[in-house]
């Protein structure tokens, strides 16, 4: 058999989308497991929309994933060169021998009477298809008018029949000729078209297996078409469900972060994002749901790959992410959560002097409870700066006479405290508990409130490590100040501010 020999090919004109990110995974991981090659190829001839910072970020955001090629723009390839922009004289050889071959002609039917044929095809209730009349001309005729300085286009003489392939997703597929007119492979201003560049780009790249988005499945025939008319062998097709969002329509923008590195600012693991994207119109036995890489080398293929469209759950993302996050090396945790940070504004240098070991502690803390880097801003706001808020539930449960005593008591145990660690702060709270008949419970949850602004979080007695003896102090201090003068007047309230400093 033939080495297995896959592609991806972009065009870059915009960032890349997880759409696009699915097709680049199951290309990679059906060569990676057939031990063939991954190709990386940019379509370019968009010369108008094609930016080299979209190029850039779709190549910075495959290495972000690991998704590596074997050929491709930088790293070349026996096959090259991997821009279509590059391959202007391939395309004028393939076209020169449908020309001569009788299998492609000129078209000289200007703009205004394409669309006038148009325009009675909509008027008679019929679906558009081209007249054909310029593959009436004579080559003599042809020649004459090509000379004369008419711009003319290039067309494929499509024969009546049929085209029948077989998909590996989908099965056989077949589309009468009627529904294909003679397209154009060369535009009046000598641009190619994608269905022309594609088709010989694959070829010449020994392309064995075209993986893709089933949007392209009506390109298809045509393309088969260019590959008989050239006498080129067919590679196999494979067309893969297309990624919907929970309302049952394309995913995009508006259903949340669509493309790769947004999900990478938004602080997920490419990990957790990669073993999400195989999972979409793609499953091993229906529960199983994580996979590492290695796994999915080991075990994808496309028999698995379902026909359905696969809807998108940032919910379930969240999750596998979490999964991920709580997997990770703490230190690789750490240094995401910094970068986010500091790409946040949240922390500066004079913040790092002072807390900067505090700091990569708290993150420790709050580690298994992330679903992506960017909570980790909001999981500890109260170590980041002074509490402004609170709870709003939580703040009215302990807005009574009662609670004043007991973070009195709090405040006695917090000054008296020498060795100011979880372990021994939390002994003590204990003893005191056993010492008054109260629960351990009517300690902590008031002094939570008061130290974090929140009626839940990681251990407290590590939170009160962290953040030092004099921070907390103050924040109590000042939520009995808070909870006397509100009591004083009377009246309740839900979520008042704390008092100036």
């Amino acid at each position: 058999m033939a080495q297995v020999r896959v592609r991806f090919a972009p065009s870059p004109t915009g960032f890349l989308h997880v759409g696009g990110a699915r097709t680049a995974l199951f290309n990679w991981l059906f060569a990676r497991r057939a031990g063939g090659k991954f190709v990386l190829r940019i379509e370019d001839t968009d010369r108008e929309r094609s930016k080299p910072e979209f190029e850039e970020g779709i190549i910075r955001d495959l290495q972000w994933l690991g998704l590596d090629w074997d050929e491709g723009p930088s790293l070349g390839g026996p096959l090259g060169p991997y821009r279509q922009t590059e391959r202007a004289s391939l395309y004028r050889d393939q076209l020169k021998k449908l020309t001569s071959a009788g299998n492609a002609y000129y078209c000289f039917c200007t703009h205004k009477e394409l669309e006038a044929e148009r325009a009675s095809a909509v008027e008679a209730g019929k679906s558009y298809r081209y007249s054909g009349k310029c593959r009436k001309l004579s080559p003599a005729e042809s020649e004459e008018k090509r000379k004369s300085g008419l711009p003319f286009s290039v067309r494929l003489r499509v024969a009546e029949g049929a085209t029948t392939f077989s998909d590996i997703i989908r099965g056989q597929v077949t589309v009468e000729h009627a529904e294909i007119d003679d397209f154009i492979l060369v535009r009046s201003g000598g641009e190619p078209t994608y269905n022309f560049v594609v088709t010989i780009d694959d070829a010449l790249m020994k392309i064995s297996h075209v993986i893709r988005g089933d949007d392209h499945l009506s390109n298809t025939p045509k393309q088969i078409l260019i590959y008989k008319a050239l006498g080129l062998s067919l590679p196999l097709f494979a067309h893969i469900p297309l990624i919907l969002g929970e309302d049952r329509t394309p995913l995009s923008k508006r259903h949340g972060a669509s493309a790769v590195g947004e999900f990478k600012r938004q602080g997920y693991l490419p990990e957790a994002l990669l073993n999400y994207l195989a999972l979409l119109g793609w499953s091993l036995d229906g529960k199983t749901e994580l996979f590492s890489k290695d796994d999915l080398i080991k075990k994808f293929s496309l028999d698995r790959v379902v026909k359905s469209a696969a809807c998108f759950s940032y919910e379930k993302l969240q999750w596998l992410n979490g999964h991920y996050i709580r997997e990770a090396d703490e230190e690789r945790v750490y240094q995401l959560c910094l970068e986010y940070l500091w790409d946040a504004d949240a922390i500066n240098e004079d913040f790092m002097r002072e807390g900067g070991p505090a700091l990569k502690r708290m993150i420790g803390t709050v580690k298994n409870s992330l679903k992506t880097i960017s909570d980790v801003g909001d999981q500890i706001t109260y170590f980041l700066g002074e509490v402004h808020s609170y709870d709003a539930e939580a703040f009215a449960k302990y807005l009574v006479p009662e609670t004043i005593p007991i973070l009195e008591k709090v405040v006695l145990v917090l000054e008296d405290t020498v060795a100011f660690s979880a372990m021994s702060l939390e002994e003590k709270f204990r003893e005191v508990s056993k010492e008054t008949g109260k629960k351990f419970a009517e300690f902590v949850h008031p002094m939570r409130l008061a130290i974090t602004g929140r009626a839940a979080s990681p251990n407290l007695f590590e939170l009160i490590e962290i953040l030092g003896k004099g921070r907390c102090l103050v924040r109590c201090l000042r939520f009995i100040q808070m909870i006397k003068a509100e009591l004083s007047k009377g009246e309740s309230v839900k979520t008042p501010a704390p008092p100036a400093e």
